[in-house]
């Protein structure tokens, strides 16, 4: 299958995800997972702004890149902390480079012990706003060929706008809700995430993917399971698991 053939498919997953059962987690973790497929990065992560402009990690490609946006969030620093504030993209940082990564070390420091040596930020914006960023990290030096650059911020383009504009709803409301609803849901599943990971022994990586495959085969969203694992109200030993 070609490139094109690919990135078609991909823009139709979008639209039909774009439904009433609208998911926001699942469709970020998904775009995620879409822009390491189809782009030259070896991880992708997400953050968006809560109301009062704080910014939260909500998705991510694997749990180092989550953890590696935490660390940005924590020590307040990084190239999609700055992308957010900015609003402008952050392309081909050189992490290993001090000059380029300037007053933040740390972050930098950090993605270089995860394997990450390059890092790239694109604003998540609509009509001049900034909602959030989606971060794109390589293990190889060098910056993002510029039809990536074009086709990351078309996916980050199409994510804000599935956030703010829910179809049964007003948009003040639709942002509102949406985007709070996203951030605590988020919450949910890492203690879901964490509860399966304990109970199964296991990475938390391989907790989650098996987490949300069973959630996917069954039609039933992420935040929604999570909420009854963490209530103690479902039967987790339905879910195939895997081996320690």
């Amino acid at each position: 299958m070609t490139r094109v053939q690919r990135l078609t498919e991909v823009f139709v997953e979008v639209a039909n995800s774009l439904t009433e059962d609208f998911g926001v987690i699942e469709f970020l973790q998904q775009l995620c997972e879409r822009c390491v497929e189809l782009l030259d990065v070896a991880a992708a992560g997400i953050l968006l702004a809560d109301p009062h402009d704080t910014l939260v990690t909500i998705a991510a490609s694997d749990e180092r890149t989550h953890l590696l946006e935490l660390f940005a969030l924590q020590h307040d620093q990084g190239p999609c902390v700055d992308c957010y504030r900015t609003g402008v993209s952050r392309i081909g940082i050189d992490l290993t480079d001090l000059q380029s990564v300037g007053d933040w070390e740390p972050f930098a420091a950090q993605a270089r012990r995860i394997g990450f040596v390059t890092a790239n930020a694109i604003p998540m914006r609509l009509r001049g706003r900034v909602i959030g960023t989606l971060g794109l990290f390589r293990t190889s030096p060098g910056p993002l060929a510029a039809d990536d650059v074009l086709l990351a911020q078309a996916l980050a383009d199409v994510a804000t706008v599935a956030i703010l504009q829910q179809r049964t709803l007003d948009h003040s409301e639709a942002e509102r809700g949406q985007l709070q609803y996203a951030l605590t849901s988020r919450i949910v599943i890492e203690q879901a995430k964490g509860i399966l990971a304990e109970r199964w022994q296991v990475p938390l990586d391989d907790a989650f993917a098996a987490f949300r495959a069973y959630a996917r085969a069954r039609r039933i969203q992420l935040a929604r399971l999570a909420r009854d694992i963490a209530a103690g109200d479902f039967d987790t030993d339905r879910i195939p698991h895997p081996t320690a």
